[in-house]
């Protein structure tokens, strides 16, 4: 017996952080105008997408001192506009990125479950680490955390956070008319944190909010990032690409669960992925061409392969060949704080796959780093897209995808006319929306309260 269609999970990113944008097309708009985030919220939730997203920038990129050739100018804070875009919107989740290296779990659980609360059950919180030190240089603490603190870091402050949210059990707010609101269990909100990274006590301010807590995501590829994704969140991003690759992912990290006691509806993986629509296959791939000399320019490609080098690369042609050394291999000399194992494993493996597919296709510099450092990319008419989207997540490549568009903010719009309705006429994409809440959209069980799980536990007793 055949298994039901699997429904398809979409999220739509704002590019806040970005090697996407083609900020020379005409229709390229602002990335601070709040027009520009309407537009693009209200062109989600008219397609029925589970959620926007919005990266977080700390502080503009620098390579060798300098500004990164494609970062974005003017980031306004991720709180401040999802909350005025909760005023604007009815069903859309609303995710942000929010670092937990520079951040508390106190102000951070606070915020999230004000926005909760003020979109009615929308929020979602994307917990990453900050692995700069120019980045901490805008934070009292100051430096960077070595590596294996980051994600220690980033697992007592969630867990930190998740006591926060669950110091109220939902039942302690009594209304009268008389008197106001008031708190009935005098304990409501108490907490005490004593970890490695948090020593911490008091009462939190917020009440329980509509989904407990809000939906947590998690981006990440590593053997660290899968196992922090496994243990506790709700999604996670990835960059795996193809069927084959994104097949192995999913297999690995829905195999992570059953020792957290999860099951595999309780993670979904989401790669991000772009798009190029066309009337025809050969005008989407031609206008995918253009766009890709357009996001990478021979600075970028330079830049970008420096990070793989691990030594400045200016002097060098982005007309021309690849360095004939290799790379370094250690603490990063390009960005403080940055271990070049960051990105690749092993850079001397995957300079000597550069150079092999550069010679096999004879590629410069620029069309090498044009063809690696893509996300994964729908082309085609909106039917093959279309087909394309079902196949990955019928075959278990997938559970959905975070779409980025190379415009802002209009970008979205094509794909919500022409490839949303394609979707929802095979069954593997909502009509209309069942539920109010992103959980619910997710498709994810309720979260319990604390009380709710000691009473679940003293039945089962």
């Amino acid at each position: 017996m055949s298994r039901p269609r699997k429904q398809i999970h979409l999220a739509a990113h704002f590019p806040g952080v970005n090697n996407t944008t083609v900020w020379s097309d005409p229709a390229g708009g602002s990335h601070i105008d709040f027009r520009s985030f309407t537009h693009f919220a209200r062109t989600a939730e008219r397609a029925k997408f589970d959620f926007l997203f919005l990266a977080e920038g700390l502080r503009l990129r620098l390579q060798n001192g300098e500004i990164y050739d494609l970062d974005v100018m003017g980031r306004p804070d991720t709180f401040t506009v999802l909350a005025a875009l909760a005023a604007v919107t009815d069903r859309l989740g609303l995710a942000g990125t929010i670092n937990s290296t520079f951040n508390e779990p106190y102000e951070v659980a606070r915020q999230f479950a004000s926005l909760d609360h003020l979109s009615g059950g929308r929020a979602a919180w994307n917990v990453v680490t900050s692995w700069d030190e120019f980045t901490g240089e805008n934070f009292r603490r100051g430096g960077f955390l070595p590596q294996e603190k980051r994600y220690l870091r980033a697992k007592e402050f969630l867990a930190a956070a998740q006591e926060l949210w669950d110091s109220w059990s939902g039942d302690e707010i009594v209304a009268d008319a008389a008197s106001g609101t008031f708190l009935a269990d005098p304990d409501a909100g108490r907490f005490r944190i004593m970890s490695d990274q948090f020593d911490i006590g008091g009462r939190f301010s917020v009440p329980r909010s509509p989904q407990g807590r809000p939906v947590i995501l998690q981006a990440g590829d590593s053997e660290e990032g899968r196992e922090f994704a496994a243990s506790g969140a709700d999604a996670i991003f990835t960059r795996h690409g193809t069927l084959e690759a994104g097949r192995a992912f999913y297999a690995d990290v829905k195999a992570r669960l059953a020792k957290y006691g999860r099951s595999a509806d309780d993670l979904k993986i989401m790669p991000a992925a772009t798009f190029v629509l066309g009337d025809t296959d050969a005008e989407a791939h031609e206008k995918a061409d253009v766009i890709r000399h357009q996001q990478v320019s021979g600075q970028t490609a330079i830049k970008f392969l420096e990070q793989l080098w691990n030594r400045d690369l200016s002097a060098y042609d982005p007309d021309g060949p690849l360095p004939e050394s290799d790379p370094l291999v250690g603490e990063s000399h390009i960005s403080r704080g940055r271990a070049s194992v960051r990105q690749h494993r092993d850079p001397i493996a995957t300079a000597r796959e550069w150079r092999a597919l550069a010679e096999e296709k004879g590629l410069s510099i620029r069309e090498l780093i044009i063809q690696v450092s893509g996300r994964q990319s729908f082309i085609g008419t909106p039917a093959k897209v279309a087909d394309a989207l079902d196949e990955f997540v019928q075959t278990d490549a997938s559970d959905g995808f975070v779409l980025v568009p190379h415009i802002t903010p209009g970008g979205l719009d094509e794909f919500a006319d022409t490839v949303v309705p394609l979707l929802q006429e095979r069954g593997a994409f909502r009509a209309e929306y069942e539920g109010t809440t992103l959980r619910e959209h997710l498709g994810l069980a309720p979260v319990r309260s604390a009380a709710e799980r000691s009473a679940a536990e003293g039945v089962r007793s």
